[in-house]
């Protein structure tokens, strides 16, 4: 980004694509923390009365139960046409009670479930990837896997049905092209999030993310978190990310 930025006649416009010109928007999920019932449903609505469609859970916080009749409470109002359910286990699934909680949240309709159990037990989740009923999506378990070998290896001992691509965490920008070569040459789907970077990081992992074309619903909202981030073109509304070209950069903020 930083080599980039440098090279670039304006520095914060890394790739030239219609996002970055202020003419196109890239879907994104709106991110449901993990916490008790009652803050989960309220962040849930918070997220549909903002317009999104694609809804990403955190679950493994809560008892499993009280999370699977917050997600059919969503169902009971919005079918899969209306609302796409993501949940993220970060791994809080044991080995042995992983397919049958895939199986409940199988039936509610849900496009994915990322990490269902902590990385490193490979074999384990190969089998859970071939008998799951719902897809998965590898996400940490990425993490500390650089060359194209083991990349490799991973793909073709787990054979995922989705991989989440963090470049903070999986050597920047070449790191992800040569993950999504990896998996599509395999059939694999992809999807892009950021980790927690300020907008400036954002900026650029959404441009990389525009220059990709992908159609699906990216992560790309974690800069709301922030009480003290730097203001931007950056633009969440509607359930999509947008840049703005007539707001500025308000870089003054960096001075305090």
């Amino acid at each position: 980004m930083a080599f980039m930025s440098l090279q670039a006649q304006d520095p914060f416009q890394l790739f030239d694509t219609p996002f970055t010109n202020g003419k196109a928007v890239i879907p994104i999920n709106g991110l449901i923390w993990m916490g008790d019932q009652a803050f989960m449903k309220q962040q849930i609505k918070d997220k549909l009365a903002a317009g999104f469609s694609c809804i990403k859970m955190k679950i493994g916080a809560i008892d499993f139960t009280s999370e699977i009749a917050l997600l059919k409470k969503i169902r009971q109002e919005f079918n899969s046409d209306e609302i796409e359910l993501r949940v993220d286990a970060n791994g809080a699934f044991l080995p042995e009670g992983a397919l049958e909680k895939l199986k409940q949240l199988a039936a509610l309709d849900i496009h994915s479930i990322e990490q269902p159990i902590k990385q490193g037990q490979l074999q384990d989740m190969a089998v859970l990837c071939d008998q799951t009923p719902l897809p998965i999506a590898l996400d940490e378990e990425l993490i500390g896997v650089f060359t194209s070998e083991e990349k490799s290896r991973l793909l073709d001992t787990v054979k995922p049905q989705y991989i989440i691509l963090k470049p903070s965490f999986i050597g920047g920008f070449k790191g992800t092209d040569e993950w999504i070569a990896l998996a599509e040459k395999r059939n694999i789907g992809w999807w892009v999030t950021s980790a927690l970077e300020s907008n400036i990081g954002l900026n650029a992992i959404a441009q990389y993310t525009s220059a990709k074309k992908s159609i699906l619903p990216q992560g790309l909202g974690t800069g709301s978190l922030y009480i003290n981030n730097i203001p931007s073109p950056l633009v969440v509304d509607q359930g999509a990310i947008s840049y703005d070209t007539a707001q500025p950069w308000q870089l003054d903020i960096l001075k305090h």
